[in-house]
């Protein structure tokens, strides 16, 4: 591996990952049923033959809370050591709080701070970057990012050109730093916001309030105009890839595996064909979960590993692109292994001790403030 000059002398390694995905399955036959159109149609123009859709009680924190879970298992450490938590979402619980924040309280991550990142399908390479590189400046060593979406609560099931493309689901990396070079090497952000109006939900901040016309028009849903973006998509995602690879003094032959941003079969197949480089270098799994945005990257990172497909030391570029327009690519070393201590089924009763008394935790401040507002809040609002 390259000596990767970042000026410093620490490093951000990816040691804990994990996913997760709500109950429920939508086939194409299914939604066939619902919107005009077709299985054969949808995966000869999308590659997508279903995707995994939230219920009522399932949303982007509460699946984000499992993504994260799965992960500190995996790196097995205790929620108690996370600095900070990142996530990427374009369908946040609420404007504020912060998702990040919801998920922080479920975790019992009690020395971390929480904050989300909008940036669209690109929202997870963003979220590594970030994290990467406040754990090389030393400020921190231990981050959790997390990238969880639930798309089909913000989607025009009436529209097929977009209600066929969206997926739900989450996925975590656990970051921890070290001295040892290797981990996350590198990255390059772009972004150009002329190109806003291609893929965005019109309504519902500041441009466009909520009100009776935004709700009536389906104006709180993704528009999207698919020309414009595949033309885009297929030439940035080549050029993050060269430009990455560049910053890293690597070549494309030190790569054994990119793993895109899972959005449409064709625009992978038409990035593959710019790199000129043979389609099984490219992990994919679209066909199984759809566009989750800034989900997809980590659910198909993640299942590569569990198939033995990724192996030690190989090197990777995860790449994307997303509304804003945004796009990005990090180069990683995947210089990890699977945990195993004698001690690691003791951490994962502890840590799930943890959760349990986090929520006890959470109901009590919750009830304390509540008794302190009846007790003492009428007083203070006098005194102002």
């Amino acid at each position: 591996m390259p000596d990767i000059p970042n000026g410093l002398d620490r490093y951000a390694h990816i040691c804990g990952w994990g996913t997760a995905v709500p109950e429920n399955i939508l086939t194409n036959a299914e939604l066939s049923k619902m919107v005009d159109t077709t299985d054969e149609w949808i995966i000869n123009r999308t590659g997508i033959k279903q995707r995994y859709i939230a219920n009522d009680k399932e949303t982007t924190a509460s699946l984000g809370v499992k993504a994260a879970k799965s992960a500190l298992d995996t790196a097995n450490i205790s929620p108690n050591d996370l600095d900070l938590i990142i996530v990427a979402t374009s369908t946040p619980e609420h404007h504020f709080p912060s998702t990040a924040s919801l998920i922080q309280d479920k975790l019992g991550a009690s020395k971390a701070g929480a904050f989300d990142m909008g940036a669209a399908c690109t929202g997870f390479v963003y979220a590594l970057t970030v994290a990467s590189q406040i754990i090389q400046s030393g400020s921190m060593n231990t981050v959790l990012i997390i990238g969880s979406e639930t798309l089909s609560k913000i989607v025009n099931w009436e529209d097929r050109s977009t209600c066929v493309l969206f997926g739900d689901g989450a996925g975590a990396f656990v970051l921890q730093g070290s001295k040892v070079p290797g981990g996350i090497l590198t990255s390059v952000l772009r972004s150009d916001g002329s190109g806003g109006d291609l893929l965005k939900v019109p309504a519902g901040g500041s441009a466009m309030p909520a009100c009776y016309d935004s709700l009536r028009d389906n104006l709180h849903t993704i528009t999207m105009n698919g020309r414009e973006v595949f033309r885009f998509a297929t030439r940035v995602m080549a050029d993050a890839c060269r430009e990455v690879i560049s910053e890293a003094g690597m070549t494309m032959d030190d790569i054994d595996f990119i793993v895109p941003h899972q959005a449409n079969v064709r625009i992978i197949e038409a990035a593959a064909r710019n790199l000129d480089l043979p389609l099984d270098m490219f992990i994919m799994n679209i066909d199984k979960y759809g566009n989750t945005s800034a989900a997809s990257i980590p659910l198909a990172l993640c299942e590569a590993v569990s198939d033995n497909r990724i192996k030690p030391y190989n090197n990777l570029i995860f790449v994307a692109f997303g509304g804003g327009l945004t796009w990005g690519a990090t180069l990683v070393t995947w210089d990890v292994t699977k945990t195993t201590s004698s001690n690691q089924v003791w951490h994962k009763l502890r840590r799930q001790a943890l959760y349990r008394v986090a929520r006890i935790r959470s109901a009590i401040r919750r009830g304390t403030r509540t008794i302190e507002g009846a007790l003492w809040g009428g007083e203070e609002m006098a005194d102002k």
